[in-house]
Order: structure tokens, then sequence, then C-alpha cells
């Protein structure tokens, strides 16, 4: 059986990894849905066998039988558009932050802006699938995980759940990443002569990502010190956590913590002891490689999680629940 499925915004990094994704799924066609009424002209990414185009309608959704739209679009475009689909008939996986948070109060503390939709707020089911496998299958809209949340919460939260963080002398979370994660749209803070040869932090204690880590991974505020910065190259996350054990633990102890929760994930990759990922081994894939050190004498512990921002961390992951929400094989088109 062959799936429709629609993406709007694939001009943008996301939505083009979407595309390019799409087009080696075996189960699933997808179509363009413009939803600019000024664009004039041909999209850059067309091939001699380019997904077919059209608008981003409840009309387009109904006659081309779309059973599920990405919505790789700002969050207030997405808080426009996912009614509009959802009435239609259509399932959504948006891949902005409008769904994410819990309450319209925590969006308008951390998005700066209020939410149009707190009903669909309310409904939205969170996309790790990792740790919200039940949830997807069954969604209507399924909010697609932030880049930087889930890199950090695949590897703090199963930490937290066995209790060896020692959550008083606090969790540091030095986060960096590509510029392809500030999306396409053009600004002084990502054109080339600002980035290149450049390494900077950003939004410190503001950043709209803290609270998806807040939320999936059990800490509290106070808990957590996350730092987000731009590196001089396109694309991939590397977060090192800083921590102490609760109690004498080793390395070998963190990896058997990952190993029972992650055992049969298939893209979850954990590295021996006093090894740690770095982004070439996750550039272009949906994996998130996990590697774990520990100072024994100390109590101090470091984790090092890797995702490229684009798959794992974007529209690998938006496959990922598509998959599930299609009853499909979960690693399809992925692997």
């Amino acid at each position: 059986m062959r799936h429709y499925v629609g993406i709007v915004g694939f001009r943008g990094y996301g939505g083009a990894e979407l595309v390019t994704i799409l087009r080696g799924h075996r189960h699933v066609e997808a179509l363009l849905m413009e939803h600019r009424s000024d664009f004039a002209g041909d999209t850059a990414l067309r091939k001699p066998a380019a997904p077919r185009q059209v608008a981003a309608t409840a009309e387009a959704v109904r006659d081309n039988k779309i059973e599920i739209v990405f919505l790789a679009t700002p969050a207030e475009v997405s808080m426009e558009l996912a009614p509009v689909m959802l009435d239609a008939g259509a399932r959504v996986v948006d891949l902005s932050g409008a769904f994410r948070l819990r309450t319209v109060e925590n969006y308008a503390r951390w998005y700066r802006e209020a939410h149009t939709q707190p009903d669909l707020l309310a409904e939205a089911v969170y996309g790790l699938p990792e740790f919200c496998r039940e949830g997807i299958p069954g969604a209507r809209l399924v909010a697609n995980p932030g880049c930087y949340p889930t890199a950090a919460n695949l590897a703090i939260r199963p930490l937290v759940d066995a209790g060896v963080l020692d959550r008083k002398a606090g969790i540091v979370c030095d986060a960096k990443s590509g510029v392809s994660g500030a999306g396409r749209k053009p600004s002084l803070k990502t054109s080339f002569c600002e980035v290149t040869e450049n390494f900077s932090a950003y939004s410190i204690f503001t950043h709209r990502h803290v609270p998806e880590v807040l939320m999936v991974s059990g800490l509290e505020e106070r808990d957590l010190s996350f730092t987000a910065q731009l590196l001089p190259l396109d694309r991939g996350i590397l977060e090192t956590i800083y921590f102490r054990t609760a109690k004498p633990t080793t390395a070998d102890d963190i990896l058997a913590i990952y190993e029972k929760r992650y055992g049969g994930e298939p893209f979850i990759r954990l590295y021996k002891a006093g090894r740690v990922p770095d982004l070439r081994a996750v550039q272009r894939t949906n994996f998130c490689d996990i590697g774990v050190t520990v100072d024994e004498a100390t109590g101090r512990a470091l984790v090092v999680s890797a995702i490229d921002n684009l798959t794992k961390g974007a529209a690998g992951q938006a496959v990922q629940n598509m998959n599930l929400m299609l009853g499909l094989k979960e690693t399809e088109g992925l692997l």
C-alpha cells in the first residue's frame, strides 16, 4: 500500500531533508505543499523525478488523499495550518516548536508570544519515540522534538530514572550545533562572515529548548544549566553533559543503565567506556551516539551525546514518527 504525505516548508533545511529521505521510502509518496501566496516561479528542489507540487489547502489534502502532513514551518505558520490540515482529515507531524510544550503559559514564557491553538497544544503527542512510542501511532498531531532536546533527553532521562545523578550538584549541558539549526531565513548572526572562524554562545538561560529538556527528563530548572553554542559548520549537534554521581559509579555502571534502556532501540549507539562520539560519526544519519567517561576518584562524570540536527534532530525523527503513525516498520527509509 502506498501512502501519500505532504511537506509544507520544503524549501527550508528541515523540509528539504524530508524530501531527500522520503525519496528513498518504499511505502510513501511525498507531495510538496506550497503555503506562500507570494511565491513565484519553480522550486530549486526540482529534479527529473521531482515530487508533485500542490497548494497547502484542505482541498489539496482531500483531492490527493494525503494521510499525513509535515509542517516544516515557523511556529506561527504551524499554528495557522495545523487545524486546517486536521479538519481536512490529514494527521500532522509538526517540526516547529508550536505544539511541544504542555501549557500556553509555558509557551508564552519561553517563546515570548501567545499561543493561538490551546486545544491542539493540549492534544499534541510529543514525538520522541524512545520515550513516547506508545502514544504516537494513534495521535492526530505529533510535536516533533527540538534538536537540542533530542540529544539531551536521550542522554539524561535514563540517568534520572536510575537515580544515578547527584541533582544537588547540578547538571551542565554544553550544547554545540551547526548553523543549519538556525533555519534558512537569512540573518546577520548566521551569515558567513559572522560564523566562519568563530564560535559563540547564545540565548544563555533563555533558550526555548530548555523546557523540553525539563519536561522529558524530569529535571527541575534549578538542576540544569544549558548553554547553546554555534559551530562554524553546516550540520550536527554535540552535547557534553557534566554531572556528579549520587554514589560511587563507574563508566560501565552507567553504560549498563543505557544498555538496559536502549537495548532494542534501532537508532541509539553506545560507545565503550571512556570512548565518546564525534560529529562525523552521526552526520547524515538518524543515529544518536552516546559515550561515557567517569572519574571514579571524584565522582565526576561526563556523557557526550551526538546527533545530526537535520535528521535525528528534525526530518529523520519526523519520518520515525510517520512510520509509527502509518503502522510501518519504524526504521523504514532511515536505515
